[in-house]
């Protein structure tokens, strides 16, 4: 069962080692408002957890072919299933996939449409509540990164980005800046400094 706990709520009556959390002999209490399974020990920050809609981009990982299904690990409170008779290419576990939300059903399993495999490259978490300013108003901000390091970026809007060739490093640090600082203003023009000096020590 996933429900959602606020600030000392008791999430089990034994003390247990979970992130966010604290215990005494009495439970084990949640330090923020989340989302706590039950069943696995999980505690996620509400304020990170994604919103699936209709349509929605999102990254994932294969984790189990059932024949007719996959299951795709989506990094969020939901699992991904596609079904393998609609699949347009060759897809394996492990495989590291993009495809779009058809629909959320009840229980917290999302249909996905059309997933692909991305071949190489890395995969990397940030909150999903950051996504919006690392995309930027008119995809103004993501371009700027991929501009100057030639990397190609895939954005899943759960919270998973797919980075392939270029100056994977300097792509990396620039997104983790933006989740770190995307509430603070000048941000654009820090993003813009970083990536010119981090250009310029790759050229030296």
């Amino acid at each position: 069962m996933q429900r959602i706990v606020v600030p000392g709520e008791k999430l089990h009556t034994a003390p247990i080692r979970i992130e966010n959390t604290t215990t005494d002999r009495n439970g084990t209490y949640s330090c923020i408002l989340g989302y706590f399974d039950d069943e696995n020990k999980t505690l996620v920050p509400l304020e990170s957890l994604w919103d699936p809609k209709p349509g929605d981009t999102v990254i994932g990982v294969v984790e189990e072919d059932r024949g007719t299904t996959l299951t795709i690990n989506l990094n969020a409170p939901y699992k991904g299933l596609a079904l393998t008779k609609f699949l347009e290419s060759d897809i394996s576990v492990n495989d590291i996939v993009v495809a779009n939300v058809k629909v959320l059903e009840k229980g917290g399993t999302i249909m996905l449409l059309k997933p692909s495999a991305m071949k190489g490259g890395k995969v990397m978490a940030v909150k999903p509540s950051r996504i919006p300013r690392i995309i930027g108003k008119n995809n103004t901000m993501i371009k700027q990164i991929t501009d100057a390091t030639a990397t190609s970026v895939i954005i899943g809007l759960n919270g998973l980005i797919w980075l392939k060739g270029g100056n994977i490093d300097l792509t990396t640090a620039a997104l983790l800046k933006i989740e770190e600082e995307a509430h603070t203003q000048g941000l654009t023009q820090r993003i813009s400094d970083m990536l010119a000096a981090g250009m310029k020590q790759q050229v030296r």
